[in-house]
C-alpha cells in the first residue's frame, strides 16, 4: 500500500514537473516566433529600400524637373535604413511606402518611363516586397494574438505571470493610413 501511494505521488510530481516544462517551452516559442516574424519584417523593409535607388535613378532620367519628389523617397529611405527600433522603422517604412506611391503616380505623366523595362521591373519587385511585408505583419500579429491567448487562459495565465514573461505588443496601422485619399478628377 504504501508503494502505490509512493508511486502515486512520485507520478503526481512528474506531471507537475511536465506542466511546468511546457509551459515555460510553449512560451519561450511564441516569443521566438514574434521576434522572428519582426526579423522577417525587417528584412523585407531592407529590401525594399536597397531597391529604392536603383528606381530613382530610372525615374531620374524621364522626371528631371521633378526634384522635390525624389528628395522625399530619398529622405524616407534614409530615415528607415537609420531606425533604431521597430516602432521607428514601421513608421520609416509608411513614409517611404507614401514617397513610393507619390512616385509612382508621377510616372503616369512620362509614358516612355511607364514603358521602361527596368521600371517596370523595379516596379514589380517593389509590389512582391509589399506583399511579404503586410503578410509578415500579419504573421506578427498572428503570433502575438497566439501569445495573448495563451497567457489569458487557466492556466497559462499563471505560468504566464509565474515565469515574468511580458506582453508584446501588435503593429497597427497609424490614422493617417486609415484615412481616404482624396482624389484629384
Amino acid at each position: 500500500m504504501v508503494a502505490w501511494l509512493l508511486i502515486g505521488i512520485a507520478a503526481l510530481i512528474a506531471l507537475v514537473i511536465i506542466i511546468f516544462i511546457y509551459y515555460y517551452n510553449r512560451f519561450v516559442v511564441l516569443e521566438n516566433r514574434i521576434d522572428n516574424s519582426l526579423a522577417q519584417i525587417d528584412v523585407q523593409l531592407k529590401k525594399r529600400a536597397d531597391l529604392v535607388p536603383a528606381l530613382v535613378k530610372v525615374v531620374k532620367g524621364y522626371a528631371k524637373h521633378e526634384k522635390g519628389i525624389m528628395d522625399a523617397v530619398s529622405k524616407a529611405r534614409s530615415d528607415l535604413v537609420g531606425a533604431g527600433n521597430v516602432a521607428e522603422k514601421i513608421k520609416a517604412g509608411d513614409m517611404l511606402q507614401n514617397a513610393l506611391g507619390r512616385l509612382f503616380a508621377i510616372a503616369e505623366n512620362y509614358p516612355n518611363l511607364k514603358a521602361n523595362e527596368n521600371f517596370l521591373q523595379l516596379q514589380n519587385e517593389l509590389s512582391a516586397i509589399e506583399d511579404k511585408i503586410a503578410y509578415s505583419r500579419q504573421y506578427y500579429n498572428d503570433s502575438v494574438l497566439e501569445l495573448e491567448n495563451a497567457s489569458e487562459r487557466f492556466p497559462g495565465v499563471f505560468f504566464f505571470n509565474l515565469y515574468g514573461r511580458k506582453k508584446k505588443e501588435f503593429l497597427k496601422i497609424p490614422q493617417s493610413a486609415k484615412e481616404m485619399p482624396e482624389i484629384d478628377l
